[in-house]
């Protein structure tokens, strides 16, 4: 079962979110804070990791680039969920290594569909799709 490690202070995103990752088959893990998510993903690296960019502790775009620095978890992908105007952060955030980024509220499909491809879990030969695979792979 792949583990995704969900960065989110707002209660009620962060219960639906889970609920619904959940019910598609991942085991979930929480961080409310920046620091808390650096610590955790260094320790127990999940699958997958996303991250709202308004947390507690730490602006998400200095997490983001903490965990793109730190070998232990460069490798994992980020996929980077925001209310912020999509306008002045989407671009810094593709620069500092996210691999997705949505703008709340989320279309939980198309987020689903980010997540599946991303954590590795599509279908077969779609593993490593978004790090140069055969482009016969990757699919749409």
């Amino acid at each position: 079962m792949k583990r995704i490690l969900i960065v989110e202070d707002d209660p009620d995103f962060l219960l639906g979110l889970s609920v619904r990752l959940r019910a598609a088959g991942y085991s979930i893990l929480v961080a409310g804070h920046g620091a808390a998510a650096v610590n955790f993903a260094g320790s127990k690296p999940p699958d997958l990791i996303l991250l709202d960019i308004g947390i507690p502790g730490g602006n998400g775009l200095i997490v983001l680039d903490l965990l793109k620095a730190d070998p232990k978890t460069a490798s994992i992908p980020v996929i980077v969920l925001t209310g912020r105007d999509p306008a002045t952060v989407k671009e810094k955030t593709l620069e500092l290594g996210a691999v997705a980024f949505f703008q709340k509220p989320v279309d939980n499909d198309e987020l689903l569909k980010a997540i599946r491809k991303h954590a590795g879990e599509g279908r077969a030969g779609d593993k490593g799709a978004n790090e140069g695979a055969n482009p016969s792979s990757v699919s749409g």
